[in-house]
């Protein structure tokens, strides 16, 4: 799976991982291109046709100083949604999600009567796993140091009685729409399975709007349990649906990163890449 798009990414990660361990000392654009073997002029186009911005700018978006400030704008933010009572789902480009929940019973039947549709594309943050039903996005995985098939073995081990289907074509069509900025995005619909508390923190970070950040305190309040935050932490780290739930945007208090299912340096890509176009 070694594509020139996905090398590319390899190198970005790469590069990110050299900037978060360097970035109170400000390295030269030359000793970033050289820790991944470009020439400053090669690495300097590269990152910025994926950032949307130099790598200069881009440290900005990893510092804690920059963190602590977007999560103050955003804590503002969400009282302010609470407040009012609106529902402020995420939304990605022109593209909002919707989502409902798979009762009990329906989890129970192990997918007896449902159709998986699933694929493996590249996106802005490397290879990733896709399964879709006719009710929408059952499952979306970034793939890191696994193969699709260890994915498509454990979505089957879930649901032992659904009928699995691979289409290329069919689901190529919902990571282009999640991924690549069009204005005739529709509606992305998101089947969640997973205990009540889940499926509220789920609901809870679909509140916060991209290029914003939350902390774990910001989440247990808006659930209503602000004693839970290690529980509203081991649901994040369940959620079965990389990005479009954005698990991503919820770092810690003091401003670091923290821990994220698909890595820590693939999250701070997506922060930055967020950050970089101002969602």
């Amino acid at each position: 799976m070694n594509t020139q798009q996905n090398i590319d990414y390899q190198r970005i990660e790469q590069a990110i991982q050299f900037i978060g361990q360097n970035f109170q000392r400000q390295p030269s654009l030359k000793e970033i291109a050289e820790n991944v073997n470009l020439s400053e002029y090669h690495f300097d186009r590269m990152f910025t046709k994926w950032a949307g911005t130099s790598p200069q700018r881009f440290m900005r978006f990893l510092t804690k100083e920059y963190a602590k400030e977007v999560l103050t704008e955003t804590k503002d933010l969400l009282d302010t949604t609470v407040m009012m009572g609106l529902s402020s789902s995420s939304r990605l480009h022109d593209l909002f999600v919707t989502y409902e929940a798979m009762t009990p019973a329906e989890y129970k039947r192990k997918g007896e009567g449902l159709s998986i549709i699933y694929g493996t594309h590249e996106t802005p943050f490397g290879w990733a796993f896709i399964a879709i039903t006719s009710r929408g996005v059952l499952e979306l995985t970034f793939l890191s140091g696994t193969e699709p098939i260890e994915e498509f073995i454990r979505l089957k081990n879930e649901f032992p009685k659904a009928k699995f289907v691979e289409n290329q074509e069919e689901t190529a069509e919902y990571v282009n729409q999640i991924f690549v900025e069009k204005s005739d995005s529709k509606s992305i619909n998101l089947l969640l399975r997973g205990t009540n508390f889940q499926i509220k923190v789920w609901e809870a970070l679909l509140k916060i709007p991209s290029g914003n950040l939350a902390c774990y305190e910001d989440i247990a309040q808006l659930i209503d349990k602000p004693t839970a935050q290690r529980a509203v932490g081991t649901a994040i780290g369940s959620n079965h649906i990389a990005y479009l739930i954005p698990c991503h945007r919820v770092i810690q208090k003091v401003g670091t990163t923290g821990n994220y299912r698909w890595g820590q340096y693939r999250k701070k890509a997506i922060l930055g890449w967020e950050g970089a176009r101002g969602l």
